[in-house]
Parts: C-alpha cells; sequence; structure tokens
C-alpha cells in the first residue's frame, strides 16, 4: 500500500528549537507506527490506516485560510461559549459569569505534551498540533450558565487534519457544564485529531455533553484523559449521527477516595457511517464509583464498535463499577462490534459488565400500531425511547430539553 501522507513539522510557524525538537521526534516515531490497524488492540475491529488511505489521495498538515463565518448561536438556552475554528481559538465571550473566575488561554505546546508510543494519533498530534486552548475555573466558582465550545471548519478545507490540543482545569469545589458541539457541513475529506486533559480537583463536578450537528465526509479522533481527586465527579453525555467517522476515546483516572465518574452515549448511526465509544475507567483508589451506558441504533451498512474497561487496583477496596452496552440493529448489513473487560486486583468489589445486541421488540411495535400509530412512527418512538434513557441524568431541564429535540431530528434524519 503506497504512503498517502505527507506530514511536515516545518509546515508549522514560529516554532522555537527546542519545540521543534520535540516534535520532530514525535513525529519520527509516528511515521515507524503510521496510523492504527487491526494490530493494534486499541483498534481491534478497525484499520484506520486502510480507511483512511482509500478515502484520501494525499493528507497534510497543509494550514488553510481562516474562512471566518457569522456564528449561529443556539437559541434555546442562555450561555457562555468559546469559537473554535479549524481547531484553534478564535474567541470566548464569559458574559454570564464573573470573569476573574474564568480564564482562558490559546494553546501553550509546553505544557499539553504527554508522549504514549502505543498510541500512534498521539504522536502526530504532538508533532502537528496547531491550535486549542487552556480553561480554568477558580476555586469555588459554580458558573451561572453552561459554556458552549462552538467547533466550526473552513468551507474549503480537505485532504488535511487538523491537530489540537486543549485542557481544562477545575479547581477545588468549581461546577461547569460544557457542551462541545460540533457543525460542519462540508462534503470534502479531512481529519481531526483532538487531544484534551481534564483535571477535577477535589469537590469540583464536570458535565461533559458532545453533539455532533453536521453530516460530514470528515474523520474524527479525539482523546479525552481526565484525572480526578477526592469526592469530585465527571458526567459523560454523548449524543452523535452523521459523521462518516467518528471515535471518542475516553481515560477517566479515579485517583482519590469517592470520586465518581459516568458515561451516556445515544448513537443513531446511518448509512455508512462508522462511530466508536471507547473507554478505560481506572479505580485507583477505594471507594470510587463508575457508570456506563452505552447505546447504538444502527442501519444501512453503518458501523459501531464498543471498546470498555474498567480497571481496578488492589488498593481500590470498595469499587462500585457498572458497564452496559446496548445495541438495536436495524438492518442484516449494519455491524455492531463490543469488548467489555474488567480487570480486577481488589476483593471488596462490585462490579458487572455486559453487552447485548437485537432488533426492534416486535410486541412493543405490534402494540404501537394496535393504538393507530403507523408502522414508521412506531419505529421512531422505539427509538426515541430507547436512546433516550441515556438523558435521564441529566438534572438541567432547558439542556435536556435540547438534546432530546437533537436527539429527535438525527432520529427524523434531518
Amino acid at each position: 500500500m503506497k504512503q498517502f501522507y505527507d506530514f511536515k513539522v516545518e509546515k508549522i510557524k514560529n516554532l522555537s528549537p527546542e519545540d521543534k525538537s520535540l516534535r520532530k521526534e514525535n513525529l519520527d516515531l509516528f511515521y515507524k507506527n503510521g496510523f492504527p490497524n487491526k494490530k493494534n488492540e486499541d483498534w481491534k475491529f478497525t484499520d484506520l490506516n486502510f480507511i483512511l488511505s482509500k478515502n484520501f489521495d494525499n493528507i497534510t498538515n497543509k494550514d488553510f485560510l481562516l474562512d471566518s463565518k457569522k456564528l449561529n448561536l443556539i437559541n434555546e438556552f442562555k450561555h457562555n461559549h468559546i469559537y473554535l475554528l479549524d481547531g484553534k481559538l478564535i474567541s470566548s465571550d464569559f458574559t454570564h459569569e464573573d470573569k476573574n473566575k474564568i480564564s482562558i488561554i490559546d494553546f501553550k505546546y509546553k505544557n499539553n505534551v504527554t508522549i504514549d508510543k502505543n498510541n500512534s494519533l498521539n504522536l502526530l498530534n504532538n508533532a502537528l498540533a496547531n491550535g486549542g486552548f487552556t480553561l480554568e475555573i477558580s476555586k469555588n466558582y459554580k458558573l451561572n450558565k453552561p459554556i458552549i465550545i462552538y467547533n466550526y471548519f473552513s468551507k474549503d478545507i480537505k485532504e488535511t487534519i487538523i491537530n489540537n490540543k486543549n485542557s481544562i482545569i477545575l479547581n477545588d469545589n468549581s461546577e461547569l457544564t460544557l457542551i462541545n458541539y460540533i457543525d460542519n457541513k462540508s462534503k470534502d475529506n479531512f481529519m481531526v485529531n483532538s487531544m484534551e486533559n481534564i483535571e477535577i480537583k477535589k469537590d469540583a463536578l464536570l458535565k461533559n455533553i458532545f453533539i455532533n450537528n453536521s453530516k460530514s465526509a470528515s474523520y474524527f479522533y479525539k482523546y479525552i484523559k481526565s484525572d480526578l481527586e477526592k469526592n469530585s465527579v465527571f458526567e459523560n453525555y454523548i449524543l452523535s449521527s452523521g459523521l462518516k467517522f467518528n471515535k471518542l476515546d475516553i481515560e477517566i483516572n479515579l485517583n482519590q477516595e469517592y470520586a465518581k465518574s459516568t458515561v451516556f452515549s445515544a448513537l443513531n448511526l446511518l448509512e455508512s457511517e462508522h462511530q466508536e465509544i471507547k473507554t478505560r475507567i481506572n479505580h485507583n483508589s477505594q471507594n470510587c464509583q463508575s457508570y456506563q451506558k452505552i447505546k447504538n441504533v444502527l442501519s444501512d451498512q453503518s458501523k459501531g464498535v464498543y471498546q470498555g474497561k474498567i480497571f481496578v487496583k488492589k488498593i481500590a477496596q470498595k469499587t462500585d463499577a457498572y458497564q452496559l452496552s446496548k445495541a438495536l440493529i436495524l438492518n442484516d448489513d449494519a455491524e455492531f462490534d463490543a469488548k467489555p473487560e474488567l480487570e480486577i486486583y481488589a476483593d471488596d468489589v462490585k462490579c458487572s459488565h455486559g453487552s447485548t445486541s437485537g432488533s426492534i421488540d416486535l410486541d412493543s411495535l405490534h402494540y404501537l400500531k394496535s393504538r393507530g400509530i403507523p408502522e414508521k412512527e412506531a419505529y421512531k418512538m422505539l427509538i426515541s425511547g430507547f436512546l433516550g434513557e441515556t438523558l435521564e441524568k441529566l438534572i438541567e431541564e432547558n439542556v435536556k430539553f435540547f438534546l432530546l429535540k437533537k436527539l429527535e431530528g438525527q432520529i427524523n434524519g434531518n
């Protein structure tokens, strides 16, 4: 297979000699490994190298002229916002907050480099990252309104890869609801390779919501690494439909006692879409909790993948960990692969995992039809109920209503 990519550190402007040297070291390591394939256990069900080689003639890290466009704000509820264009920080607005309690600065390379030789996309990001931000919330500050991160992309962007790095820090007893909103209508193929480092300090709470509002030919990979201190909480809600390829790779480290994490996912896949959720929850201290519920609906020739691992250290007694994936497969050509794992070294724990796949319940369908509901609408109602359950734990009613509305639009193909 011919090499279909050409990446150069020299294309990034204004680098110090130290930065350039570190970037080249990471790029050399990437070139030894290439894009991941099925030989890598974390990509057991997906050959990304093959997928990209079929769809890109020559992918580079070329910089496009930023095509700044009018920001279309969500009007359903009041919020603060961060505006990213092609992965770069353009602006931010914290109108509803005490601005002295929130800090946001542009991407700083030296503070965001962790070398993982087993993750070639991490190496590539280290080599080519050219945008992003660091967001920090002050101690004891609880935001009045959510922050929406608007992710937009230049209209002419194609045959390139965007690499950015973000850092989010919640100091002691702070609270934040963060909504990652992708809006990309481009029909051209490009890739986004994003790395995010999250620190949640003692007694802090972060609600992290991921929404894709696109039907796009682009390819997305996002790696999230989070570290939780005592009594902290990290909640994740994922709604996605429409991307040709999307993989969320989430690592959560419960480092101090009584830390808690949740991951709820609702994926509605159509046509030849390929979407993956990979989680690794590391119980590194006693009395911690983790809860995961992953739901997929698959139609046409779509493919969904869930790989989830719960790791419990010997010191992590009194662990409470739950993991479940469910899939509705609506077509014989659709595919769902699951690999739930438990690796436990403590003996006083409560841990469970499971995975089920099936089709629409015919008894429920018949019941709705017997009440005069057309079959097509009955299908949509059952799918909506199946996926909508993942949002039940979300407390903010206006945000929940907005997400349910988006989910309904995805189910209806809007």
